[in-house]
């Protein structure tokens, strides 16, 4: 089983932030400099080292450039030339290329220019090459396969750049965002306005990868990446958080998303069920309460994977007249399942086979299959479930 990672962006996020992260929560710097040997890249080192930031200890990542290396632009297709044609893993490769793409097309829009002929500059820098391949690296050693983030904390000011004088958060940065309806947040302290919080490089690397929700998590390991930053008023620090979602042993965590409604039309619920099923809701059920004044109401209950929260709380708010849901984290221990067609007297059957510690439990014939022969050989239904749940039994062990 894969872990996950939660992106903990308390102060913002960049991709020197996460790659130090990384370091921080134990990626060893000599495997990470092995596998970034890979990319046909010269004229740099990284560096890692302990960092205070305020009263927190963080890893510092820099990528040290060689002034003696001449180091050109790099265009788009330059930049998915030398991912593409390095010694990379597969998924390393196409992950890097997909966050390469974002940063393209957001600077082909801001500057008015072809895909292909954007020219990176800050972003296309040796640094940020590193900063993303290697924190994919990173993932990849680590064993992460799932991504997870808290919303973007953006503030406001300007900052210099090779452009001139960009307003905050910066065009890019703003359009990645956009583009991925990603939630956003005030700073959590009055000292991080007019700073740049978000960085192009490190809002690609999240959108990219990560789903804006935090799942129940089994922590193993929590590291925190240092900013170049070190303010007074804050740490400039962004964390991530890595360790298994808990879906082990037939323990699985999911979310139940609640809201009590007294006010809509009845006939809307059956659409709005079917509407969350498509959704990705695993079950839905109404439940008739008594609200205040006695008045009659239904309960809407949702049960869903962590990641599938955000979209399904949008989808209640825009079809039902609810003002407000509950979530909260809860688990359900589950059984196997399969779905195994067998050749019974009446033809081929599905049935649904109920399985615990390697040990079959039940044996359910599918309904529709069942109806459909009883229907066309007018048998009672009842005889052929019967039959098929009998026939089912021998055959499966």
């Amino acid at each position: 089983m894969g872990k996950a990672v939660y992106f903990d962006l308390f102060a913002g996020c960049s991709g020197d932030m996460i790659l130090g992260a990384l370091l921080d929560a134990g990626l060893p710097l000599p495997e990470l400099e092995k596998e970034l040997g890979k990319l046909t890249l010269d004229g740099y080192r990284v560096t890692a080292e302990k960092v205070k930031q305020g009263a927190v200890t963080a890893t510092r990542a820099r990528v040290i450039l060689d002034d003696k290396v001449k180091q050109p632009d790099r265009s788009y297709s330059d930049i998915v030339d030398l991912i593409a044609g390095s010694r990379l893993d597969d998924e390393v490769k196409k992950q890097a290329m997909d966050i390469f793409r974002s940063l393209g097309e957001v600077e082909a829009k801001i500057h008015g220019v072809k895909l292909e002929l954007v020219h990176f500059h800050e972003i296309g820098a040796v640094d940020s090459i590193v900063d993303i391949v290697g924190a994919l690296i990173g993932f990849r050693l680590m064993g992460v396969t799932d991504f997870y983030s808290s919303p973007f904390p953006v503030g406001g000011g300007s900052v210099e750049c090779r452009h001139g004088g960009l307003p905050l958060p910066a065009p890019a940065t703003l359009d990645l965002v956009t583009q991925k309806h990603a939630p956003v947040v005030s700073p959590c302290h009055v000292a991080m306005e007019g700073k740049e919080l978000v960085t192009p490089t490190g809002a690609a690397i999240v959108t990219t990868l990560a789903e804006f929700s935090r799942p129940p998590l089994n922590l193993e390991k929590i590291g925190s990446g240092a900013g170049s930053r070190n303010p007074d008023e804050y740490p400039n620090i962004m964390r991530l958080w890595i360790g298994e979602t808990l879906v082990h042993d037939g323990h699985e965590g999911m979310v139940l998303l609640e809201t009590n409604i007294d006010d809509m039309n009845p006939q809307i619920y059956d659409y709005v069920m079917d509407r969350l099923f498509e959704q990705g809701a695993l079950d839905v059920w109404f439940t008739h309460i008594q609200m205040k004044k006695n008045r009659p109401a239904v309960m809407l209950s949702v049960l869903a994977p962590g990641d599938a929260e955000s979209r399904l709380a949008e989808t209640v708010m825009r079809e039902t007249s609810t003002l407000g849901i509950r979530v909260r984290p809860v688990f359900r221990h589950i059984a196997g399942r399969d779905i195994v067609e067998i050749d019974s007297t009446y033809g081929k059957v599905r049935v649904k086979v109920k399985r615990f510690q390697d040990e079959v439990l039940s044996i359910s014939p599918e309904y529709d299959d069942c109806r459909k022969i009883a229907s066309e050989k007018d048998v009672p239904l009842r005889d052929v479930y019967r039959t098929v749940e009998d026939e089912a039994r021998k055959l499966i062990k």
